[in-house]
């Protein structure tokens, strides 16, 4: 059994394939604190109620703190396992096609690769992860670049924060976009202030792009706009890990020595 993890900046998603078929997945804090050890504990507590023998593993973390602890826990408790670190030298079939290539995080990569596989290019990708990330790719499987804006609950935060008579509140649809109550005027601005600034840009990239086959949304918080999204064609919530099954399998032992 495969085991995918990516290590984000709020949350780590986990999730087993067998084959091409996604098994089991769990979504945990990102604790850049964790040890080894209790990373460890961490990961056989939840593969224990499927009774999962870990036969392979791929990685990407875009917290380099945590992915210290999870190397040393794989080379402690996993060396026998075939493990995959998405880096540089990591073969990905992704073009990088900006001005430094070292600064791209694992995760866009992947995202990347996995999006062009199902569904072509020119594509777009809406990450609405800690940040929103909106990504380009070409019709040859080039990362083009993209753009960064705060993300839902960054933004939620602030304003609580910042402003005296202002509250945190659940990120749902209110009832209708003029606000009634300060609750209802902070969702609306949330809800439909974010899916305006993506349909924005998503045009602006269609734009520079001149035509695309897709654009996809994942992360965690997709579920929260999207609905209000014009230019979203595609909701792909496990985007990652599916792109991490298949940069795995462009890097295993087999397909090295074929």
């Amino acid at each position: 059994m495969l085991l995918c993890v990516d290590i984000g900046n709020t949350n780590t998603v986990l999730a087993t394939f067998d084959g091409d078929t996604l098994v089991h997945s769990w979504r945990i804090k990102t604790d850049s604190r964790a040890t080894a050890d209790e990373l460890v504990l961490t990961f056989r507590g939840l593969l224990a109620g499927d009774n999962v023998q870990v036969t392979g593993i791929c990685v990407s973390s875009t917290v380099p703190q945590a992915l210290r602890e999870l190397r040393t826990m794989l080379s402690r408790y996993y060396a026998d396992v075939h493990t995959v670190l998405v880096a540089p030298g990591v073969r990905t079939g992704v073009k990088l096609a900006i001005d430094n290539p070292r600064e791209v995080g694992a995760d866009r990569i992947v995202n990347t690769h996995a999006a062009f596989q199902l569904y072509g290019g020119p594509s777009i990708i809406v990450d609405f992860g800690t940040s929103t990330n909106i990504d380009a790719i070409s019709a040859d499987c080039e990362f083009l670049g993209g753009a960064f804006a705060p993300g839902i609950e960054i933004s939620i935060d602030a304003l609580a924060s910042r402003a005296a008579q202002l509250q945190k509140v659940e990120p749902v649809k209110p009832r209708s976009v003029i606000g009634k109550n300060t609750v209802e005027c902070l969702q609306s601005g949330i809800i439909y202030g974010f899916a305006g600034q993506i349909d924005g840009l998503v045009r602006r990239f269609i734009a520079e792009l001149g035509e695309v086959a897709a654009v996809i949304a994942t992360g965690g918080l997709a579920p929260v706009i999207i609905g209000e999204c014009e230019t979203i064609t595609h909701h792909e919530p496990m985007l990652t890990l599916i792109g991490l099954r298949m940069v795995f399998e462009r890097n295993s032992p087999a397909r090295a020595t074929a």
